[in-house]
């Protein structure tokens, strides 16, 4: 390390706050169904969530490795393009963290550094080939296997459950939820972590530190684990809430198949060196969960923002991350006036985010109003069993009015009775 200079230092403190924000923007991959569940309670959960976070960058460096030498030509790289590409993946996080869109940090990486190496080389320096089967391909299967294997397992659940007390068969999806929330945290931690760390190893040899091709120092590893587990501390409840009830609304048996299905995909895709997007693969199972269940719908209208934001990820983080570049270049004062901007950005976001502050005291609530399609299928479905509440007509005395609402009385729901049938001498028709 004492071969690092003052703009490698720079870089490496820069990557590490992006692996903060990727903490707390990735949290509800974990969490959500966990919270919204009741599972665990909020502070409980998230602490859970980051110890496992740092376990699991302990675990592999195959996603590493994969970053570091294969998106794009380490020769030839100058230190400051890394700089440029973190800027625009924090930027882009800081966004999507506002909106509470629980859009991709891997991909928000990946486009800045992409960007950044085109304008700095020119599309040679990038490797399509890995780009194909690293990033696009698991970004395209990712939600759909995950989905696909959360719809199965639910489905699978309710029928193996069928004849089990609800309450009983809760409590006990309760406790699997919280093992299979730990197992999504391990594997957030073997994959998002790893991303830093071969971007910390990226620059390393770009400023000639590590040789081409070097696995990552255990300062990298353990710095790396340590910023994505305090990120996640802090726990990102803007998206906690959307993941946790703006996208449906999961039954603890449904969670504990949400969450069983992310991991093994992510699991699996780090085992392979695939750069996944844990976001991806948690939403499209938290998605196959909520239709895995008869009647469970599926509010289409905040899936279709976080598709856009899925699809905006790579090019919007990847035109910051070559804008950023371009004034990298130009010298010193490019540099810190990157930096100027890169702070001002971050902080006119949390300013705004001010307004409408979200905490751990109301990230079950409200979440997302339902979308038209939920609507429709609400519109069609049979009333629930219980009471009906019916408006009263005050009398003029009891006239409605600003502090005065109108008066509703509840009457039991209408019960089906048999028709009479027709005895002699009761004079009943049939």
């Amino acid at each position: 390390m004492e071969h690092i200079t003052l703009l490698l230092g720079i870089v490496i403190v820069t990557a590490l706050v992006f692996d903060f924000t990727n903490g707390f923007h990735d949290t509800a991959n974990a969490m959500a169904t966990t919270i919204s569940t009741g599972a665990l309670k909020p502070k409980t959960a998230v602490a859970m969530s980051a110890a496992l976070n740092l376990v699991g960058a302990f675990l592999s460096v195959e996603v590493a490795k994969t970053i570091s030498g294969g998106i794009v030509d380490e020769s030839g790289l100058r230190t400051e393009v890394i700089f440029a590409a973190l800027v625009g993946a924090i930027l882009w996080n800081l966004v999507t963290w506002l909106l509470g869109l629980p859009s991709s940090s891997s991909h928000a990486l990946f486009g800045g550094l992409i960007g950044a190496a085109v304008m700095s080389a020119g599309f040679s320096s990038v490797n399509g080939g890995s780009i194909v089967t690293k990033i696009v391909i698991p970004a395209v299967a990712a939600p759909v296997v995950a989905g696909l294997a959360a719809f199965a397992a639910t489905r699978l659940t309710y029928r193996l459950t069928r004849g089990v007390d609800e309450k009983t068969g809760a409590k006990g999806y309760r406790v699997g939820q919280i093992a299979s929330a730990g197992l999504v945290s391990l594997a957030h931690g073997t994959n998002d972590a790893q991303k830093t760390m071969g971007i910390i190893t990226l620059a390393l040899v770009t400023g000639d530190v590590l040789k081409p091709g070097a696995n990552p120092p255990v300062w990298v590893i353990l710095s790396a684990g340590c910023a994505i587990a305090l990120g996640t501390y802090l726990g990102g409840w803007r998206i906690i809430r959307t993941m946790g009830t703006g996208l449906t609304e999961l039954a603890p048996p449904q969670g504990f198949a949400s969450q069983t299905g992310a991991a093994t995909v992510i699991l699996a895709s780090s085992h392979l060196g695939f750069s996944l997007s844990t976001t991806q693969a948690c939403s499209g199972s938290v998605m196959g969960a909520g239709l895995g269940r008869k009647g469970g719908t599926v509010r289409w209208s905040t899936a279709g923002r976080m598709a856009i934001a899925w699809l905006l990820t790579l090019p919007a983080a990847a035109l910051v991350g070559a804008g950023a570049e371009f004034l990298t270049r130009q010298g010193t004062w490019g540099v810190v006036l990157t930096g100027i901007l890169l702070l001002a950005g971050a902080g006119t976001i949390y300013v705004l985010s001010r307004r409408r502050p979200v905490s751990h005291h109301d990230v079950t609530g409200d979440g997302e109003p339902a979308g038209v399609v939920t609507q429709a299928l609400a519109a069609v479905a049979p009333p629930p069993a219980g009471t009906l509440t019916v408006p009263v007509q005050p009398t003029a005395a009891e006239a409605p009015d600003a502090l005065h609402p109108p008066l509703t009385a509840e009457l039991p729901a209408p019960q089906a009775t048999e028709t009479p049938r027709h005895t002699a001498g009761s004079g009943t028709a049939a």
